[in-house]
């Protein structure tokens, strides 16, 4: 995979040397809450693994990553992104995620993206609707929350090619 250049972020493929960084920001309260990753150096081992660092001036701030649905009678592609608070509320994780849907529905050729944030995240939701996402629906105890240790419900969200907002 190339790599992609948002306004503020580049996007590249991630590697052992970006673990550490990955691993600092898992760790704070903010991501910990609605992130849990059990093996990334299995994950960015394996040859098509799909997450890219996200970086700012060569500094990794977080991650994203893809997953893309092949049979044509139903393909799609989803994102999943977390970034390190201390950048938050800086744009990074809208241009990271415009950057990569972009790609996705150009260079990937996909007409549909989804995306699928814990229901009670509210942050996550709102970046994702002002990026033009959609909620299409509850999922009902769809991850299992560690720091709660149970089930949590998440909130699909889904985004048209045409409807990705070129706004803040």
């Amino acid at each position: 995979m190339d790599t992609l250049h948002g306004t503020y972020v580049t996007l590249r493929p991630a590697t052992a040397a970006d673990l550490p960084t990955f691993r600092t920001a898992l760790a704070t309260v903010e991501v910990a809450r609605w992130w849990h990753w059990p093996d990334p150096e299995g994950d960015l081992a394996e040859p098509e693994h799909r997450h890219l660092a996200i970086t700012v001036k060569g500094e990794t701030v977080g991650m994203i990553q893809w997953y893309e649905e092949e049979d044509p009678d139903f393909r799609y592609a989803s994102i999943d992104i977390f970034v390190h608070p201390d950048h938050h509320r800086l744009g990074l994780g809208t241009d990271a995620i415009r950057t990569l849907a972009s790609w996705l529905f150009d260079v990937r050729g996909h007409h549909r993206l989804t995306i699928d944030p814990a229901a009670e995240n509210s942050a996550a939701i709102t970046c994702y609707e002002r990026l033009g996402f959609r909620r299409v629906g509850v999922l009902r105890k769809q991850w299992y929350d560690h720091s709660r240790e149970e089930w949590a419900d998440g909130m699909l969200l889904d985004l048209l090619k045409g409807e990705l907002s070129e706004g803040s």
